[in-house]
């Protein structure tokens, strides 16, 4: 990296409001003809899922969608591997002054970085002193009296409170995975679904349906989506996204595509038949498709 840059520092899982007051700082900077850049992680390279509560919010690719939304064209996203074995002293010579050529250097309060994550903000404001950058840390970031954090987010979304965790994520929670095909179920009954698998260890909010909305081709449509699993050869039991897209028909098997939840309307229902389960789509989609997008 050739130009001066002032760079954000985080893992920014899911880029929540605290989040976005880090980046904000970055890019005020570049406001100042500075490259606004970020050093991140891969979320899957940081984030396991061991139970059940832990796993990341985006995945890599909705992560970058989201910054370069925002204006960072420049993201510097090492393996975990490669970076967590170095000291503070290293990081911030090596790939801070060095591979990023960093003029500012944007945090959280409570950032840490170097071997066992020993260094934090003081030690980074001395480092910036020895290595030609300057600090700027923002501070924590409360909503409804409460520290914004992914691991509050993690919680509402397993709990299926969407509408709080879009509050502290500034933006709504996005379902942004390719369409595969299924089992056709759902066109067999008349309600054809756009089917998304979420990543091995990514974080699945609460099973069950929801109002939710999808821009396809620059037109929004509003729409409805079933959060679970459906125990089929084709998915072999993994977690799933299905949504019902109110207005459209069209083939976008193999697209990528962000389908935004609004709101949660109810959990999984077991039916007895057919007959039943096409009376209760009828009625979510009721639910789901009554408010104006």
């Amino acid at each position: 990296m050739a130009e001066n840059t002032s760079v954000a520092l985080g893992l920014f899982d899911g880029i929540h409001l605290g989040h976005r007051k880090v980046l904000e700082l970055a890019l005020k900077n570049a406001e100042r003809g500075y490259t606004p850049a970020v050093f991140t992680f891969a979320p899957d390279t940081v984030l396991k899922k061991p139970t059940g509560c832990d796993g990341y919010i985006y995945t890599a690719a909705e992560k970058m969608r989201i910054l370069e939304n925002m204006g960072f064209g420049c993201v510097y996203s090492p393996p975990f591997a490669e970076v967590c074995g170095i000291s503070g002293d290293e990081f911030a010579r090596d790939i801070l002054a060095g591979t990023m050529n960093a003029a500012y250097v944007c945090c959280g309060n409570n950032f840490r970085f170097g071997r066992n994550a020993s260094c934090g903000v003081d030690e980074l404001r001395e480092l910036g002193r020895k290595y030609g950058f300057e600090v700027n840390v923002a501070e924590d970031e409360f909503l409804d009296g409460e520290i914004v954090s992914s691991g509050r987010i993690r919680l509402l979304l397993l709990n299926g409170d969407i509408s709080q965790a879009n509050r502290l994520l500034g933006d709504s929670y996005a379902v942004s995975a390719e369409v595969v095909t299924g089992a056709a179920l759902g066109r067999t009954i008349g309600f054809p679904t756009a089917n998304q698998l979420f990543e091995d260890n990514q974080l699945v909010p609460k099973f069950g349906v929801y109002r939710a909305e999808t821009e396809i081709d620059g037109v929004t449509y509003r729409a409805m989506t079933n959060i679970g699993i459906k125990p089929t050869v084709n998915y072999g039991g993994k977690p799933l996204a299905e949504t019902y897209i109110s207005g459209f028909s069209g083939d976008i098997y193999g697209r990528t595509i962000q389908v935004r939840l609004l709101e949660f309307i109810r959990g999984e229902k077991k039916f007895g038949s057919v007959d039943e389960l096409k009376a209760q789509i009828s009625e979510d989609l009721r639910n789901a498709t009554e408010k104006p997008i």
